[in-house]
């Protein structure tokens, strides 16, 4: 045997893997970026877009129940009776200033509070 007639065999056998290879990275690719998903990935998400409309719905600081404001992200049973104690409120930023919660847990629902006036 040649060279020549190993090198010839030998890429053909190559090329015929790597188009494999190809093709099953191809596949997997296309599954992981949307594929057509499962019922389970359906479920979650719907799961997910009425938790997104949920949440675009403003909690107001002013008459909010403990409950409403347990569901905001960084609040628990601690902040939200703090929260109560501590109105009413002019602004939602009277939260950071007055010390009732801190900047960080702040910045996690500060688009999802508003405080209005009664």
């Amino acid at each position: 045997m040649s060279w020549r007639n190993f090198f010839s065999k030998s890429s053909r056998i190559f090329g015929r893997d790597v188009l494999a290879l190809a093709c099953v990275c191809t596949i997997l690719f296309s599954t992981a970026c949307g594929g057509s998903g499962t019922a389970v990935d359906q479920r979650n998400s719907k799961r997910s877009l009425a938790e997104n409309k949920a949440s675009a719905e403003l909690v107001d600081l002013n008459s909010a129940s403990k409950t409403a404001l347990i569901s905001l992200p960084g609040i628990g049973e601690a902040y939200a009776q703090k929260i109560i104690d501590g109105r009413p409120y002019r602004e939602k930023t009277d939260l950071v200033r007055k010390g009732i919660v801190p900047e960080k847990a702040y910045a996690l629902f500060a688009d999802r509070v508003i405080a209005r006036q009664n």
